[in-house]
């Protein structure tokens, strides 16, 4: 079990609140619980609010190095729904930041050895990416009305062709979720099993005796590069989902192309 790849991806409980519906049997009806990957996201949340006001409760006009990190991550955040979805898209700034940071500290924590990583789990993420285009689609309508339908319409393009473009855009736009999703997800799951399955190659080399330790020598390099390349993934991926969330916020904002 210690060199198993896909043990750390197992969701267990911590403890159950009792369950909803059933016939009264053993397995029946929809148990609440608190798991494993509840309590990771949970902690995430409250390790980002409690950074946040304890790095900024000073304010000071020559900002501390915690104070000048929360003010980098506003700024970059900021900066990048303004180049995604425009001025009017910084009402959207706290929704696309939490977003960000919850990912982003999500996938940093993951990194620690015996912590879990939720955003490794296709629930987790699809999610989000359901809460993203929720927001997209609401938004879209509470701002512009049936004029929101002009994104599966593209300007410019010949009448004889809307009726083959039209398909193809709510197609598209349907699959922005699964995308979204998946690519996180995928991302998290792929990098942490080839990361488990290296260092499980140095630890089962390293238990054969000298030929095996100096066997270990390339997987153990091999794992080094990798968490290297893993946490910059980590990081790439939380920006690549805001990046897309500000664009298809852009889309309700904007929904003539």
């Amino acid at each position: 079990m210690a060199n198993d790849p896909i043990h750390q991806f197992v969701i267990y409980d911590i403890f159950t609140f009792g369950t909803i519906g059933g016939d009264g049997t053993e397995g029946s009806g929809i148990t609440l619980s608190f798991t494993n990957s509840s309590l990771f996201m949970v902690l995430t949340t409250v390790t980002i609010c409690a950074y946040l006001i304890l790095s900024t409760r000073g304010r000071g006009l020559v900002p501390n190095r915690w104070q000048l990190t929360s003010e980098m991550a506003y700024e970059f955040v900021a900066n990048m729904v303004r180049s995604g979805a425009g001025s009017e898209g910084m009402k959207f700034f706290p929704f696309v930041f939490s977003l960000f940071t919850f990912i982003f500290i999500g996938n940093m924590f993951g990194m620690i050895p015996y912590f879990y990583t939720f955003t490794s789990q296709i629930i987790v993420t699809f999610a989000l990416a359901m809460l993203v285009m929720t927001v997209v689609v609401a938004y879209g309508f509470i701002k512009n009305g049936p004029k929101f339908l002009k994104l599966f319409v593209p300007s410019g393009v010949p009448g004889y062709i809307i009726p083959i473009v039209t398909p193809i855009e709510v197609i598209s736009f349907l699959s922005r979720p699964i995308s979204l999703s998946v690519r996180l997800f995928g991302n998290m799951l792929a990098g942490h099993i080839t990361l488990k399955v290296f260092t499980g190659f140095v630890v089962s080399l390293a238990s054969l005796g000298a030929v095996g330790v100096a066997g270990a020598v390339l997987p153990l390099i091999m794992g080094v590069a990798l968490t290297a390349l893993e946490f910059m993934v980590s990081a790439v991926q939380a920006y690549v989902f805001a990046v897309l969330t500000s664009m298809y916020l852009n889309d309700a904002i904007h929904p003539s192309h």
